[in-house]
């Protein structure tokens, strides 16, 4: 192996600590020491690498959000019918976010502290995202009015990926099952985009 991908593994495995650590204590409990005892490596490489605990933590959050733009492309994918790119990409975004449910709604929690990633993810969904999804929902709909269409996004969102970050509180403390996110959306969907 050599050096440059030693280090490309190496930061790799830093990031990666540093995203289950901010998963499983939170951002404020994070510090540069856990990570590199979890990483296994040392305070001096995490600092040579990253320079300091917001950079190492927007790094994490940059490439962590970089996950979720890239289902975007399969909005892209017009050999498929609209409806079944919708589909599939609410269903590749809710499988990161059942990958870190926790992780998402501390980045959700955050308020007023946003990283510059956070930052950079908002502008993604703002000039690219939200049109990708757009583009499809007047497909299927033939809605051309912008806020409407806005506010559907909104309201796929929430009905497809609220269960997603509540999955273990509704499951463990409410008793609650939920059904499968290809249930949900089948269900969604045969509501929200029957002929009138």
């Amino acid at each position: 192996m050599s050096q440059a991908d030693k280090n490309t593994e190496t930061k790799a495995k830093i990031l990666q600590s540093t995203l289950d650590l901010i998963k499983m204590e939170g951002f404020e409990s994070v510090t540069v020491r856990k990570i590199a005892a979890d990483s296994g490596t040392n305070v001096a490489l995490v600092n040579y690498y990253f320079g300091s605990k917001d950079r190492l933590i927007n790094e994490a959050l940059s490439a962590f959000l970089g996950s979720f733009t890239a289902t975007f492309d399969i909005l892209d994918n017009t050999s498929l019918l609209p409806q079944e790119r919708l589909k599939q990409f609410l269903m590749s975004y809710v499988q990161i976010i059942q990958q870190y449910p926790e992780l998402v709604s501390r980045i959700f929690s955050l308020g007023g502290a946003v990283f510059t990633s956070q930052y950079e993810y908002g502008q993604f969904l703002k000039s690219i995202g939200f049109v990708k999804i757009e583009r499809v929902l007047k497909e299927i709909t033939h809605e051309e009015n912008h806020e409407v269409l806005m506010m559907m996004i909104m309201q796929l969102f929430g009905a497809i990926f609220l269960p997603a970050l509540l999955k273990s509180i509704l499951s463990t403390g409410a008793g609650i099952e939920i059904a499968s996110v290809e249930q949900q959306i089948d269900l969604l969907f045969a509501r929200y985009f029957h002929e009138k």
